[in-house]
């Protein structure tokens, strides 16, 4: 892979596992709530909160990519409901949001990215909406794109076609690594870009799909591939 100029990287489950953070984040919301301002939680479960906002999906089709909008109208409907002024959405929202950017990133995540930030235009491409200046790794990427900036989420191919315009590559020369099969990988191949996949997991891939450009199980396997002559020796200090 000695074409790629650029590293397009998604974020939720490649450099941090996801789920717990989701958890905290949603219990930490419906605790600030039931303090707060509490005839919500006496009027919707966290069920009922999922269906409605599956309402808000299909009511705004065009905005699905758009998480923050998601959550936030949601909130503003539950306010609404119990008598709470709308206001209230952005204040609830901004607990979710600082729960959900406390992560725990994965050892490999900021030895390695620290050197190939050195070498390669490293572009964040993500569905969510992780902060990471509040997670503390924006030094280590040129630019990040989200779903809103792109108006479409992965797989769609305008969010990894952005992805390429602000690296100033060609998509053949930018590697995609991400830990979805269908979102990052059939998406980025698609949109014509090369493919890593991250299996973290030690995962099958999915007999449907045609398979990645290569398969990783961390950050810090990206140097030899891209660049194995130059990076191998820092690789082995960084493992």
């Amino acid at each position: 892979m000695q074409h790629i100029r650029a590293i397009t990287l998604d974020l939720d489950d490649t450099l941090w596992e996801i789920g717990p953070v989701i958890s905290r984040a949603e219990a930490e919301l419906w605790c600030w709530l039931s303090e707060n301002c509490p005839q919500i939680p006496a009027l919707f479960s966290q069920q009922a909160a999922l269906e409605l906002r599956e309402e808000v999906i299909s009511e705004f089709r065009d905005r699905s990519h758009d998480l923050r909008f998601l959550r936030t109208t949601v909130l503003e409907r539950m306010a609404a409901e119990a008598g709470y002024a709308s206001e209230l959405a952005d204040h609830a929202f901004d607990i979710f949001d600082g729960a959900r950017n406390r992560v725990d990133l994965f050892p490999d995540v900021v030895p390695a990215l620290t050197v190939l930030a050195e070498r390669f235009r490293i572009i964040a491409v993500t569905n969510g909406n992780a902060n990471l200046e509040k997670i503390g790794i924006r030094h280590l990427f040129e630019d990040v794109v989200t779903a809103v900036d792109a108006g479409a989420a992965k797989p769609e191919p305008a969010i990894f076609e952005e992805a390429v315009r602000r690296a100033g590559v060609a998509p053949f020369e930018a590697l995609h690594v991400g830990d979805h099969p269908e979102l990052d990988i059939a998406g980025a191949k698609a949109a014509g870009l090369t493919t890593a996949w991250m299996n973290r997991r030690g995962e099958s891939w999915p007999e449907h799909l045609s398979r990645p450009d290569a398969i990783i199980s961390t950050v810090s396997d990206l140097h030899l591939l891209v660049a194995p002559a130059v990076l191998a020796g820092r690789c082995d200090s960084i493992r």
